[in-house]
């Protein structure tokens, strides 16, 4: 294509984007109002003062007893009681039972089978929270599993596989990957332990270290089988995990350099493609909701099925650790503090398999058919709908977009050496605004004029 078609054509869209403005801005006051009226019947998820001292004052004790090297740079192993309990074998940690050892082998053989990929993680999350609802946080890191599904196959998607290189795309991918593999290979396990103990009738928090579980989550395991309240449970599990990755991943020299730092992944983040979004409740009007007209035909004498809204948040920053379990508290109150929402995604994650399509959710605007991508990019969405005659945006499944990786062993330290983890107990509201369905189309939109603009570049 000419370039000069090209550009008029970039400016026609860039002229339609801001002509969108109005209707976007109702779209937010829409999305406003809509997040007002479920949050009506919100509830905070509560932390007991009384718990919150006595797990602020074990851990503090816990610190007061261990020296550790900087073990949070992912370089160097901590010393002391915390990482010497790491190192099977030694007298720190007790030799397990047979009838221990026997459990042990079996947990890590199950971890690493569903471990293969993004897909058998996200089972493994739904079928353990199916068996144990009171696992909140299984339920949380499923559908927060099947948005790092959807991240992986973005980058083999229509849009962004149009604007940044292969290499840039692999290790995009592989930093995903990476941590998503690492957060499952940690957290599985225990809530695999947690299942046996149910099952026995009796506390396991003793073979925690033979998973080289921070020491950090043994008084959370205890407390939990005490009075089976999720909720300092679910938090202790968002910290400890967002730690566990941030220097063994985050903080990892190679995707700082190459990736974290650059200036592909800043405007992935500025294209707001770092949503979470949870598919949360059908849309019953399609002609008055920023849904559009759209239906899934149900393949039933002409039935339809409604397509679901998006509650979710931004992650602005990945690079930062706090905002990591600041985002992951409160995806935890709208998940379970919100009635609404966790009626809808339940039934949504209930109906619908991952498959890391974002066809999941939305097949009205994705597809999993390729498209030919040889040719200069047409412009396909206006508004909230596709224009007549255009195809949906192509988004495979992860399987047909990526192989399997070999998963390497993570370094073995205890990231547990100061107070910083311990601020992150208290009570959490659910956010406002929460409903996203607005925000993941204006990011669409924002993303084919970013498209158009890189083949203008070309």
């Amino acid at each position: 294509m000419p370039k000069a078609v090209q550009t008029d054509g970039f400016f026609k869209l860039a002229g339609q984007f801001a002509a969108n403005g109005w209707k976007l801005l109702q779209g937010k006051l829409r999305g406003y109002a809509r997040s007002a009226a479920l949050l009506r019947d919100s509830q905070p998820l509560q932390i007991r003062p009384s718990v919150s001292r006595m797990l602020r004052g074990r851990l503090g004790v816990m610190l007061d007893h261990t020296a550790c090297a900087n073990g949070k740079d992912g370089r160097t192993a901590p010393n002391g009681p915390i990482g010497s309990r790491f190192d099977e074998g030694t007298e720190t940690l007790p030799s397990p039972t047979y009838d221990d050892r026997k459990l042990i082998e079996t947990i890590r053989a199950e971890t690493e089978r569903c471990n293969r990929n993004n897909i058998t993680r996200t089972e493994a999350y739904w079928r353990i929270y199916s068996e144990h609802p009171e696992l909140h946080w299984a339920f949380l890191a499923h559908m927060v599993s099947r948005n790092g599904g959807w991240a992986m196959t973005d980058l083999r998607g229509e849009l962004l596989a149009r604007m940044i290189t292969p290499a840039q795309s692999e290790r995009m991918f592989q930093f995903l990957e990476r941590a998503n593999a690492l957060i499952f290979g940690d957290a599985y396990p225990q809530l695999l332990l947690y299942a046996e103990a149910k099952k026995r009738g009796t506390g396991l928090t003793r073979l925690l270290p033979h998973f080289h579980v921070s020491a950090f989550m043994t008084p959370l395991w205890e407390q939990f089988l005490k009075d089976r309240d999720p909720v300092p449970l679910t938090i202790g599990l968002i910290v400890n995990e967002q730690n566990y990755i941030e220097g063994r991943v985050v903080q990892n020299k190679t995707f700082r350099e190459e990736l974290l730092n650059t200036a592909a992944f800043h405007a992935y983040a500025w294209l707001q493609l770092t949503q979470v979004l949870l598919p949360y409740a059908p849309v019953t009007e399609p002609a008055a909701m920023d849904t559009g007209r759209h239906r899934v035909s149900a393949g039933n004498g002409g039935r339809t099925k409604p397509l679901p809204r998006l509650a979710g948040l931004i992650l602005e920053s990945f690079a930062s650790l706090e905002e990591r379990i600041g985002v992951g508290k409160k995806l935890y109150a709208l998940l379970y503090g919100v009635p609404a929402v966790f009626k809808g995604v339940l039934a949504f994650a209930e109906a619908t398999p991952h498959t890391g399509s974002r066809t999941d959710y939305w097949p009205h605007l994705f597809t999993g058919t390729r498209h030919d991508s040889s040719k200069p990019y047409v412009t396909k969405l206006k508004g909230n709908a596709l224009l007549p005659g255009e195809e949906p945006f192509y988004s495979p499944k992860l399987t047909e977009a990526w192989p399997d990786q070999k998963i390497e062993e993570p370094q073995r330290y205890d990231w547990f050496c100061d107070k910083s983890g311990l601020a992150w107990f208290e009570s959490v509201r659910p956010p406002f605004p929460l409903d996203m369905t607005n925000e993941a189309f204006f990011g669409l939109e924002k993303l084919e004029v970013a498209v158009l603009a890189a083949e203008m570049l070309e």
